[in-house]
């Protein structure tokens, strides 16, 4: 547990989506109330489906403030998907309704947010205001591919969740590739120049 003297307001900040080949990628800022505290907080990836997605209420219920942004398709194809990343935290800590005065961002760097920011690593695991940031932001992306799903059922993305499985790359390259696609990520640029 990070102590930060001083501090009244944090911001823990969580992306996900980054290696997927398709979506957005969708982050997510939140600033826990330490009167109010939430068990069972730990990084998105370690908890089941179920907890996850009970915890996803809970957050938005229990938290001082919450909020979830994104970068799309078109920027991060754009951008990079490094830069389209950053550009969605800074968007999901600027749309809180509290401002912090400090940010915490999982991964080894941040973004400017105009106020203090540290990057740490393995943070959804370590810090617990990042760790309801990452099930906020993968409750999120999850909802979303399985929408996808329902409108693109060729591809399976409900199951894999838009990461570049076998079971993926055979489907695009049977059915092709379309507007939900990052067309310059290397899979799909050489499956449209193929």
């Amino acid at each position: 547990m990070f102590i930060y003297p001083d501090v009244s307001f944090i911001a823990g900040v969580d992306e996900v989506g980054r290696g997927p080949l398709c979506g957005d990628v969708v982050t997510a800022a939140v600033i826990l109330d330490p009167n109010n505290p939430i068990e069972g907080l730990a990084d998105s990836k370690k908890l089941s489906e179920k907890k996850r997605e009970y915890l996803f209420e809970v957050i938005k219920e229990k938290a001082l403030a919450w909020n979830i942004a994104r970068a799309s398709v078109s920027e991060i194809d754009q951008l990079n998907i490094l830069h389209a990343t950053m550009l969605a935290m800074q968007r999901a800590v600027a749309g809180l309704s509290i401002k912090p005065n400090l940010v915490l961002v999982d991964g080894n760097r941040a973004p400017d947010f105009g106020i203090a920011a540290q990057a740490v690593v393995k943070g959804d695991s370590l810090v617990q205001e990042i760790g309801a940031a990452s099930i906020l932001a993968k409750v999120t992306r999850d909802r979303e591919m399985a929408e996808l799903d329902k409108i693109y059922p060729q591809y399976g993305l409900s199951k894999h969740k838009g990461y570049p499985t076998q079971a993926h790359l055979a489907a695009i390259i049977e059915h092709g590739v379309n507007d939900i696609y990052r067309k310059s990520f290397a899979p799909v640029k050489r499956l449209l120049t193929t």
